[in-house]
């Protein structure tokens, strides 16, 4: 007589029939997907949030196989710095309110206010700086992949000193 498992096979042995599970998305529209998907469940975020009257307030929400997204608060006034995120390529999502990011690099200085759902996506050694100077408090998502492991602060405020470096030829 035949049983089930001598006609399907072992029902624990059935996963390597399913297809592979990625280890992270792939390409930066879909870590953007990802920062739209968590965007839209206010439900996850919002009551997390907190304000610091004397700093940006943060929290690591998720992590993930290769990425950790973190939610950050922001007070009128309260900015990051001119910073890079070193090996790390990201996607910041506005939440809440409007943040003005000023972004250096070989093409100069550039200058945007992203609003309630704008998105900027950059790569490594991508040198900006973020600020809410409106009058109202904004809350931003941060997707870095790989997870952030060193932030950069530059002194400096002209275009032409906050150019990325080119990459180091070999033996030097």
């Amino acid at each position: 007589m035949y049983s089930d498992v001598s006609i399907a096979g072992d029902p624990l042995a059935l996963p390597h029939l399913l297809p592979p599970v990625p280890q992270h998305p792939g390409t930066v529209a879909e870590f953007a997907g990802l920062a739209r998907t968590i965007a839209a469940d206010h439900r996850q975020w919002a009551p997390l949030v907190r304000y610091d009257a004397t700093t940006r307030w943060y929290s690591r929400l998720r992590t993930g196989p290769g990425y950790e997204v973190w939610l950050l608060s922001w007070l009128p006034g309260q900015g990051s710095g001119l910073h890079d995120h070193g090996a790390s390529s990201g996607v910041l999502t506005v939440l809440r309110g409007a943040l003005r990011e000023r972004a250096l690099g070989r093409q100069g200085e550039s200058v945007r206010t992203l609003a309630r759902g704008g998105q900027r996506a950059f790569a490594p050694g991508y040198v900006h700086e973020v600020v809410n100077d409106s009058l109202e408090p904004a809350v931003s998502l941060h997707v870095y992949f790989p997870g952030l492991t060193e932030m950069t602060q530059h002194a400096c405020t002209s275009p032409a000193a906050a150019t990325v470096p080119a990459p180091a030829q070999a033996g030097t």
